[in-house]
């Protein structure tokens, strides 16, 4: 590729509040994807659009070139609606290992290309390359055909599938440019459009744990995402769901497989387990196999009830090299070598939770990785005892932890009751889904 503008110059301009052209956007994404732009370069553009901003062309340049600068799949030779489910990230965020089996033992294909933790947020990457054996990293041929057999492929990012976005996913995550909407969008947008999907269903994450702090801010992100997949053609459904705290009980990689494997043998937390049907039930309509979200929902549960959704997940951790062993037995998996507890220091209610916080006392005790070239250790982590409205003793837990830094204990002890109100009044219930966005427009939602 020649050299058609100087990378300083274009870096200057967005530095100065200017806005590049289609041309400039497109020129600087295939440049860092063939690495002919150095990190610390693109890192210099991504925090100067991060600071001064994309505008609405600039945006849809950034989407378009990160699709088109790698492979875009064609599933049509495959039956049936393929439909796909992005969460914007949160903590404890293990849903897509819950409804991608679900969905597919309804019937509904779900191609699903997945990415690694972002800051305080784990990856469904993650989460997956905790199960022994798992692989994630599959070709485009063996992708189709894990698909075509079990209806469902858990994979990451091909060096074919949005290659720019892949490079950029990891360089946002380490240089603070994460929450920004033209970025979210087009790294979401991209990877979604390219794996051969015909519906998405989003799950926009709003509060102290998500990338998302207000209402105004989710909705924003939401009615972007839906805008831009209608106009590809993909039906596109986003709900704007709670990350006051965290999802379910379990933080950390293992520990959150764990409880997908509770709620898929059905048991596991209730707010995990709702939202789960939710979304299952808004892909299974999607995918044409059921005339509402409401019997989608319904055939969700029952797809977990008959047994179906687990065998669905046991049948594809074998195909994809993972020991099924320990998904059959959970309690044989290694646990980490430190675990401690985090005592109530007055009885009360729980009344608010710092879920950023927690999310970063997680990766402190092994769970998340704060450079790219961090180890994730899969034992570590956090499980809640108690969340928001719940009445504690004094002395009783409210969470406990577990790692291999025995170092990091006092620190994160510390942190964690920074992170946690405890107060004499019970605080209002916490509302679990506020807002659905579509075609039709954004408005409130009642489960």
């Amino acid at each position: 590729m020649s050299s058609k503008y100087n990378i300083v110059s274009l870096i200057r301009k967005k530095r100065d509040q200017k806005s590049l052209n289609a041309d400039e956007i497109s020129y600087l994404i295939e440049a860092y994807s063939n690495s002919e732009i150095e990190d610390y370069q693109m890192s210099a553009f991504l925090m100067a659009g991060y600071l001064n901003g994309l505008n609405a062309e600039e945006s849809s340049a950034l989407t378009y070139s990160m699709l088109h600068s790698g492979e875009i799949l064609d599933l049509s030779h495959i039956p049936g609606v393929k439909v796909d489910k992005h969460s914007t990230g949160g903590v404890g965020d293990k849903l897509s290992l819950i409804l991608a089996p679900i969905v597919a033992s309804a019937g509904v294909p779900v191609p699903m290309i997945s990415g690694r933790g972002l800051g305080h947020t784990g990856g469904t990457l993650d989460k997956l390359a905790s199960i022994p054996g798992f692989s994630t990293d599959v070709d485009l041929t063996r992708y189709k055909e894990i698909i075509e057999k079990h209806g469902m492929v858990l994979a990451g990012q091909t060096a074919e599938i949005a290659p720019a976005d892949k490079k950029l996913y990891a360089l946002r995550d380490v240089t603070a440019t994460v929450e920004y909407i033209p970025f979210i969008a087009g790294s979401i947008m991209s990877k979604k459009l390219a794996e051969g999907i015909d519906a998405l269903v989003l799950d926009v994450k709003v509060g102290n744990g998500a990338f998302m702090k207000t209402t105004e801010q989710a909705i924003e992100l939401a009615e972007t995402l839906v805008s831009i997949g209608e106009h590809f053609n993909k039906k596109t459904i986003a709900y704007i769901t709670n990350m006051h705290q965290p999802l379910g009980k379990a933080i950390g990689n293992w520990l959150e497989v764990k409880e997908s494997i509770d709620c898929l043998k059905g048991s596991g937390p209730s707010d995990t387990n709702i939202l789960s049907h939710l979304l299952s039930g808004t892909m299974i309509y999607l995918g044409g196999k059921a005339d509402s979200v409401d019997t989608g929902i319904e055939m969700s549960r029952k797809q977990v009830e008959n047994g179906k959704a687990f065998q669905k997940w046991v049948d594809i951790v074998e195909e994809q090299g993972g020991d099924i062993s320990y998904i059959n037995d959970p309690k044989k998996y290694p646990t980490a070598g430190f675990e401690f507890e985090l005592l109530a220091s007055r009885k009360g209610y729980i009344q608010a939770l710092d879920t950023f916080s927690i999310g970063m006392a997680a990766l402190e005790l092994g769970a998340g990785r704060k450079i790219i070239s961090d180890t994730i250790d899969p034992t570590a982590g956090i499980v809640l005892e108690k969340k928001i409205g719940d009445k504690i003793l004094k002395g009783e837990t409210i969470l406990r932890c577990y790692t291999n830094k025995p170092a990091m204990i006092d620190i994160v002890t510390e942190q964690l009751f920074s992170a946690i109100t405890i107060g004499n009044e019970k605080p209002a219930t916490e509302v679990l889904v506020t807002h659905i966005s579509d075609s039709q427009g954004t408005r409130a939602f009642e489960l």
